[in-house]
């Protein structure tokens, strides 16, 4: 799978996980006409979104793909698994966590908004590492696949031989 397919993957889900989250707050909280709560996610979900616009621009998005780019050994062949199972199987905790919130949210909808202002910033902080890792790819003429491991573990790349820019190069 390449990586910045897992990438972008990841920016949906996570932004997936902050709307179904958020749809459960609300719910949850009319249900119970409990407005400090839905006063306490709003100002959690503005934070989350300051901070995650803050952390996720343009200018910080090559620091949080560096050491994994950096750890990229070369390699002249693809990892073997389809790319569903790798992002399976480096997703999965982002299922889990919207599913236990979700819950969990449904009793307690605070739990919900904790997990939907959680999942808003990560969301935004992750959306442009997509960008920051394709403009290394066409720099440098490469392309980095993820290798199958554990979601617990640090994520592993390969970088294979990509297809360099027809563009002449100032000299």
């Amino acid at each position: 799978m390449p990586y910045t397919d897992l990438l972008r993957t990841t920016v949906f889900l996570t932004g997936a996980e902050a709307t179904a989250l958020g749809a459960v707050t609300a719910l949850a909280a009319g249900r119970d006409a409990d407005a400090t709560t839905i006063y306490v996610a709003a100002a959690w979900w503005l934070v989350a979104l300051v901070l995650g616009a803050y952390l996720g621009r343009p200018s910080r998005a090559a620091d949080g793909v560096r050491e994994a780019l950096a750890r990229a050994r070369t390699a002249t062949s693809l990892p073997q698994d389809s790319p569903a199972r790798i992002a399976a199987v480096r997703l999965w905790p982002i299922g889990l966590t919207a599913l236990a919130a979700g819950v969990l949210g449904v009793v307690w909808p605070g739990v919900a908004a904790i997990g939907a202002g959680y999942a808003l910033l990560v969301a935004l902080t992750m959306r442009t590492r997509e960008a920051a890792v394709l403009g290394i790819e066409q720099r440098d003429g490469v392309k980095f696949y993820v290798v199958p491991n554990s979601a617990l573990r640090p994520i592993e790349l390969v970088r294979t031989p990509g297809l360099r820019s027809d563009r002449l190069r100032a000299s």
